[in-house]
């Protein structure tokens, strides 16, 4: 059994298609309604069928009032980490303390340049990620005298105004593959935010790479506990199982409570575009897991 001592979160992965506006903000709304604590919504911008993430997110937060919401994850290349901090704070300062921050070091960089943003290579991206990390903090550091400086390898910042402080401490969760950005996690972030459909070996490669993650913590002097592992999934609901996350709910049950007791993972957000995916979700796989995990421990 692994546990990392978090609470068992869930949520939802939205997709801010060029559908009516309207139907990204209404899953939110589904989610909220279902009880889930956790909306997130994709970032490409560079995706021309897609709408603005953060633009969504401060919407759906006036439309809901106790979800969290984030981007999952957030584009940094495209994104300055000053402005990116502001905007968070804000949307933050006017949800009542419901923004977190999923960040991104780059990915599609044909799509990034043609915004006009920077190709970096996966050793700039990381520093370039790391840098903005730093930065984003100091700016919601309002506590702390003088402005924000950074005279780094890819952001130079002279003397920027601290602030807004957000109405709670935003998480900053990264989403991560590679051994050295994972353990750069470890290392600066409070959570590891990865997909499935990107796990080559499945679940069982969590164990490998939550290793990278603990072993960056504990390089900077912190509890690998600190860091909180999540896991973005996708599956589909039927009368028999097929395959992981294909299946009835039972089966979604067994397979994310194992998941959780043998890898850690405490937070699993659903990719769903779909209202009644996502209330079979919240009404017959999160209570049960929850109440499954909770018996194992005790």
């Amino acid at each position: 059994m692994n546990d990392y001592g978090h609470d068992l979160l869930f949520g939802t992965f939205v997709t801010p298609t060029s559908r009516p506006v309207h139907h990204a903000v209404e899953q939110a709304v589904v989610a909220e309604r279902a009880g889930l604590d956790l909306v997130t919504f994709q970032d490409h911008p560079y995706v021309a069928a897609f709408h603005d993430t953060w633009t969504l997110i401060t919407y759906a937060a006036a439309r809901t009032e106790r979800i969290h919401l984030t981007a999952n994850v957030t584009n940094l290349p495209l994104r300055m980490p000053t402005v990116l901090a502001r905007s968070v704070a804000t949307a933050d300062l006017l949800s009542g303390g419901r923004i977190e921050l999923g960040l991104g070091a780059g990915a599609f960089w044909d799509g990034v340049e043609a915004m006009g943003g920077r190709r970096l290579s996966p050793g700039e991206s990381i520093t370039a990620l790391e840098e903005a990390v730093a930065i984003i903090r100091d700016i919601w550091a309002t506590e702390q005298r003088g402005g924000v400086r950074m005279d780094g390898a890819h952001y130079s910042v002279r003397g920027a105004k601290r602030g807004p402080a957000p109405a709670h401490r935003p998480n900053l969760w990264i989403g991560a593959y590679k051994p050295r950005i994972l353990r750069t996690v470890g290392r600066i972030a409070d959570g590891w935010l990865p997909s499935l459909q990107y796990l080559s070996g499945g679940v069982a490669d969590l164990a490998e790479l939550n290793k990278y993650i603990d072993e960056g913590a504990e390089t900077a002097g912190r509890d690998p506990s600190d860091v909180r592992r999540f896991l973005n999934i996708g599956g589909q609901f039927s009368s028999t199982s097929r395959g992981f996350l294909d299946g009835p709910p039972e089966q979604w049950v067994d397979e994310l409570t194992d998941t959780t007791l043998t890898y850690g993972t405490s937070g699993f957000i659903l990719a769903s575009d779909d209202a009644a995916t996502t209330e079979l979700f919240a009404a017959e796989v999160v209570p049960a897991v929850r109440r499954e995990v909770q018996r194992a421990r005790t």
